[in-house]
């Protein structure tokens, strides 16, 4: 199922991007877990038909992880056995980590760090209740400061299979530089697999990391966003066969199958919420990419989009 006897690359859990659509392309160039949107273990157990479509997934997605925020425990529990029902799950992991305010004033999401007997309770209920393989848990640093090392050895007491973990502390937010050491720290402490996570970007800082902290594998979030192919490089980096960039022709392809699904999975909704990609993959060295960005902006009607987008994608990257 899931294989640490070799670096295991993770698609981490980003609001907003990391939806099906998005999971569906990434899996194409070799990444080894994915993880669903954050999902409110309220929402699950209060049935919202807007939450059960977010459990989707390609049936390439294997193994497959389902993240859930939360920590009341008749909730979480709840929640884990209405996944229990859904084939195709092989993971959930709590989340331990979101520093976003509505999520943090709920005892939700990194806010956990601030309650470890809490958080124990939330882990150990998800592996009593969990008929899946495998619990696991994203976490930072610390809340305000660190403390790392006791935090995952209590994820590990607690029942988690594996974690990873964010560099930084919840107060660090995403612009503290990343504490690779502490992450180090981690690994030696604990006797589960630890993934590290934060500021992951290029093929050349992957290999860093895995030989720095000697983690079991990395998990790359914004560094996929809008380059979908990292991991393909990330991997053939690692294992000596080159890191050739992308070709214009498979950017063009990728972007067009990522918009063609968003309309399938959303609606002509889809193409209005696939600008925010289009801004990214238009980052990639296009001649006119900001006028190319105002114009798509502008545009409604889901095939124009397509075809704005097919024409702009037909260039060279001059740089």
């Amino acid at each position: 199922m899931l294989d640490f006897s070799k670096p295991l690359f993770a698609l981490a859990p980003l609001a907003g991007f990391t939806d099906l659509p998005f999971r569906s392309v990434v899996k194409k160039f070799g990444v080894d877990l994915t993880v669903s949107e954050m999902i409110s273990s309220n929402a699950l157990a209060f049935k919202s038909k807007k939450t059960f479509k977010m459990l989707e997934k390609n049936p390439l997605e294997n193994p497959y992880s389902i993240q859930i925020a939360g920590s009341d425990l008749d909730i979480i529990r709840q929640a884990v056995e209405l996944l229990n029902e859904r084939d195709g799950i092989d993971i959930i992991d709590l989340n331990c980590g979101c520093p976003a305010p509505k999520v943090v004033n709920n005892l939700q999401g990194s806010s956990l760090l601030t309650d470890l007997p809490q958080m124990a309770k939330t882990i150990q209920t998800i592996k009593k209740y969990s008929n899946k393989k495998y619990t696991s848990v994203k976490m930072r640093l610390g809340f305000n400061d660190k403390n790392h090392v006791e935090i995952a050895k209590l994820c590990e007491d607690s029942g988690a299979d594996y974690i990873a973990v964010h560099g930084r502390t919840k107060a660090g937010k995403y612009k503290a530089e990343v504490d690779y050491d502490a992450i180090k720290d981690i690994v030696d402490a604990v006797n589960i697999p630890v993934l590290a996570n934060g500021d992951i970007t290029t093929p050349q800082k992957a290999k860093w990391v895995l030989e720095h902290t000697g983690s079991a594998g990395v998990m790359v979030g914004r560094g996929a966003v809008g380059r979908p192919w990292i991991f393909r490089l990330m991997k053939n980096y690692i294992n000596g066969t080159g890191d050739s960039k992308p070709t214009s022709k498979l950017i063009q392809e990728v972007v067009l199958e990522h918009f063609d699904q968003m309309v399938n999975h959303y609606g002509e909704h889809g193409a209005i919420i696939f600008r925010k990609h289009l801004h990214t993959y238009s980052k990639a060295g296009y001649q006119g990419a900001s006028k190319f960005r105002d114009l798509v902006n502008r545009i409604e009607d889901v095939l124009e989009m397509r075809e704005v987008t097919k024409e702009f994608f037909s260039q060279e990257i001059i740089s």
